[in-house]
């Protein structure tokens, strides 16, 4: 049989064998069933109690049955729409989409070039560049607002992408209370309630906290999203040698561990609600005690971590375009450019952290430039080779003949556009041309398009009453917290 298009949009990256990553599994049952996990709230010990885990105050003990249950009953696709409701996002095994990071508490002004704290303008700027993007797909803030009350600038960092972007959105909450001022801005940004829950536009990123602990602020968001039917990421990020075994196998026991029984307690929650299988393992660099974001090791434990949750058949979130260079370098385009394919071929449906530098501490915008090129590189790749008849062209093979042309070939005008990748700002020219041009870098070819996108891209709004409701609630949020 004859097949025309690929099946799926990605290559692959075979890391484990399924053996192995079964040994992983039952590892993991192991661990859950006589070590445990520690939970810190009431009503996810109660529910855990309740379906028959073994319950001695904070330590649960999750027999397997239960997590196997869960697997079972949890979404295996996972759909995010724009803030229009139309559908931008299908998380499930064989597609990719890429976005930004979350809080970092510095980022690199565009203008000074130097390390400063953001403010709630440069998330507004996130959105507004994100939107005009074309590689990427999510926004993300990439950047912790220091200009307003700091236990509610998780609501304005998500009014600041919401006004400014209509992509689909991943953010994070202080607690619970912050969690829901913010469903409530989406709601009313998605036409009500309803609508937002049957195409959700967002998605919570929260963490377990390694090794094996559950705070009551974690779980009191999850159980949250899983009652109003809001997709939930679950990350972890346990660190190679300092929250968990320094071997990639034993912290991926660790890791799964906290995804899974927190998964046991979302599906107990409201069965069938939509849960993604997230995370990465990074090392603690025992040089300096960082926690590295450029290294082969946490490219691993990122990779195997996709693997997993393909076992599951459950959406995954993973990471990459993150650097620890402190500036914008080669080093920083060759290890984001590194882990962008890495994460690319493995199939991570969400790969995040793009525009993230310094160890995740920074944010820069030309970095995120740099990021949304090589996007575009790695999607035109994973899209592999048309062998259709009109591709394999042997009818104008044959009209050309030995030693002719095709440049001005009907069909080459009519694939070259979708056969060749055109990137918006990588250099292309001979090295007169790109002198003539002013012999700019790329970092400064990329500080001048940025600046161009903020200056010209119109983000589509919304309706002004719906936008001063919005802000009314931020307003509202600054007065609960003071």
């Amino acid at each position: 049989m004859h097949v025309n298009k690929l099946a799926q949009s990605t290559m692959g990256l075979n890391v484990m064998t399924e053996d192995q990553v079964e040994r992983i599994h039952h590892a993991t049952l192991d661990i859950l069933q006589r070590v445990g996990v520690k939970v810190f709230e009431p009503e996810a010990l109660d529910l855990l109690h309740g379906a028959g885990a073994l319950v001695d105050g904070n330590l649960v003990k999750i027999p397997p049955i239960l997590v196997q249950q869960a697997i079972e009953s949890a979404p295996k696709v996972v759909p995010l729409a724009t803030r229009d409701g139309k559908r931008a996002i299908t998380m499930e095994r064989g597609r990719i989409y890429y976005g930004t990071g979350s809080e970092v508490p510095f980022t690199i002004d565009l203008d000074s070039g130097e390390r400063r704290k953001p403010l709630k303008e440069d998330i507004c700027n996130t959105g507004r560049l994100v939107d005009a993007l074309e590689n990427v797909d999510f926004v993300m803030s990439l950047g912790l607002v220091t200009d307003v009350p700091v236990d509610a600038s998780d609501v304005h960092q998500f009014e600041a992408m919401l006004l400014n972007s209509t992509k689909p959105i991943l953010f994070t909450a202080y607690n619970r209370s912050g969690l829901n001022a913010i469903l409530e801005m989406a709601a009313l940004a998605a036409g009500g309630q309803e609508k937002l829950r049957d195409k959700p536009s967002l998605a919570l990123y929260a963490e377990p906290t390694s090794p094996l602990l559950h705070s009551r602020e974690a779980l009191e968001k999850l159980l949250t999203c899983a009652e109003e039917g809001i997709p939930l990421i679950y990350a972890t990020t346990p660190m190679l040698g300092a929250t968990a075994p320094v071997t990639v196998s034993g912290a991926a026991v660790v890791a799964n561990a906290e995804i899974l029984s927190g998964l046991v307690i979302h599906q107990l929650k409201a069965k069938g609600a939509p849960y993604v299988y997230g995370g990465g393992i990074p090392p603690m660099h025992m040089g300096t005690s960082i926690c590295s974001y450029g290294g082969p090791e946490r490219d691993l434990g990122c990779v195997t971590l996709v693997k997993m949750s393909q076992y599951y058949r459950l959406p995954s979130f993973t990471t990459a375009g993150c650097t620890d260079a402190q500036v914008f370098d080669q080093q920083a385009g060759m290890e984001a450019g590194f882990n962008l394919v890495v994460a690319g071929m493995a199939g991570g449906n969400l790969i995040h952290n793009l525009g993230y530098m310094g160890v995740g501490m920074t944010s820069c915008f030309e970095h995120l430039l740099l990021c949304n090129e090589a996007v575009g590189a790695v999607k035109h790749l994973l899209r592999g080779v048309d062998v259709s008849e009109e591709a394999l062209a042997l009818d104008l093979i044959e009209k050309v003949g030995p030693g002719g042309h095709y440049l001005a070939e009907g069909h080459t005008m009519k694939h070259f556009r979708e056969e060749l990748y055109f990137p918006q700002t990588l250099n292309r020219k001979n090295y007169d041309a790109w002198k003539l041009d002013g012999s700019k870098t790329f970092g400064q070819a990329a500080n001048e398009r940025v600046k161009a996108i903020l200056k010209e891209h119109k983000p589509a709004g919304l309706p002004p009453e719906v936008e001063k409701q919005i802000k009314a609630i931020s307003a509202r949020r600054d007065s609960e917290v003071n």
